[in-house]
């Protein structure tokens, strides 16, 4: 028996022992890299699931904010120019006519001031009045609230010479954002 006991140590033993050790460590390493796949793709679930909801919130405010969305592209699309005339004649409805009138009204066909750097489509509105200083901020009051599209470029105030009834000479320059 001292004949085969190499033999049997060998081929009965350390072989199977040597394989169970190989089997072993490869189902260790096979687990933790499957472990390591796991964790992996429950973060990526996580962050795509946190993800979504954001999403999802934000989805429902913009819902929310639809209807000003439409009535900002409204008008966006309205031309510029009769639209202030429009309000500016619906101003002038509510206002005394000794303390707001307006005397001079330009639009410039081309990009000028705030405009000219930017691709969004402008056009440049100025308007002359004649009025108090009360009933002009009213009337810019009125008429910004109602077109947020305009945006003051420039504002002059000057002393009226004609008369000193408390009237001045308002010289405003808009920006007019288009569609």
């Amino acid at each position: 028996m001292n004949l085969y006991r190499q033999s049997i140590a060998l081929f009965g033993i350390v072989l199977p022992v040597l394989a169970c050790a190989v089997l072993i460590t490869l189902c260790f390493t096979l687990k933790s890299k499957m472990q390591d796949s796991l964790n992996n793709k429950q973060s990526l679930f996580k962050t795509y699931d946190r993800g979504r909801i954001d999403a999802l919130t934000v989805e429902g405010k913009i819902a929310l904010q639809r209807p000003h969305m439409e009535h900002w592209m409204e008008l966006l699309g309205e031309e510029s120019s009769s639209a202030v005339n429009t309000h500016l004649r619906a101003i002038a409805e509510t206002l005394p006519s000794k303390e707001f009138q307006k005397t001079a009204f330009e639009r410039s066909a081309g990009k000028g001031g705030l405009g000219t750097g930017i691709a969004q489509s402008s056009s440049q509105l100025r308007i002359v009045f004649r009025g108090t200083f009360r009933s002009m901020q009213r009337a810019f009051l009125e008429l910004e609230s109602g077109m947020p599209q305009l945006q003051l470029q420039e504002l002059r105030i000057d002393p009226n010479q004609q008369n000193s009834s408390g009237l001045l000479n308002f010289q405003v320059s808009y920006t007019a954002w288009e569609n």
